[in-house]
């Protein structure tokens, strides 16, 4: 690690502390000059890649997912950071999976089941737009399906 006062490649490592699950941070001191600064270490994650219906390759984007659940989510009454707690397990549970490559229906069916706990509106809206619903009949039966099972105790998976 280079100094960012005087370029000198020899630093030593002072304190080291666990930020999450993938960084750390470091403090450091450079050995010619004696300057102190601070590093974030992120774990490199191998790539994920997408595979769409027509068989296109695509690299994850987590914003991208945050962004469709966020837009779900819109204007319900759930915690202003529920979307990006539910990209994350979502994408934490497509690397636990092992697979280099995952299909797009797969990424789909997760977040249908996470919205689908966090709020049964926001599931509804993004069922409607994900499973493009053929008339408004199938819109229904989703729909009395979600009422049979919170009637029944049924829990929401």
């Amino acid at each position: 690690m280079r100094c960012p006062r005087c370029g000198e490649r020899e630093t030593r490592v002072i304190d080291s502390r666990d930020l999450d699950e993938v960084s750390i941070r470091r403090r450091r001191e450079c050995a010619a000059c004696s300057a102190r600064f601070t590093t974030n270490e992120r774990i490199e994650a191998p790539r994920l890649v997408i595979v769409k219906r027509d068989g296109v390759r695509q690299e994850f984007d987590r914003d991208k997912l945050a962004s469709g659940l966020r837009k779900a989510l819109t204007r319900r009454p759930v915690p202003e950071d529920a979307a990006e707690r539910a990209a994350d397990q979502i994408e934490a549970e497509l690397r636990a999976s092992g697979s280099s490559e995952v299909e797009s229906s797969e990424v789909g069916r997760l977040a249908m089941e996470k919205l689908r706990a966090i709020d049964q509106i926001a599931y509804i809206r993004f069922a409607s737009v994900y499973q493009s619903f053929e008339d408004l009949e199938a819109l229904k039966r989703e729909v009395d399906n979600l009422y049979a099972q919170r009637e029944s105790g049924a829990t929401v998976k």
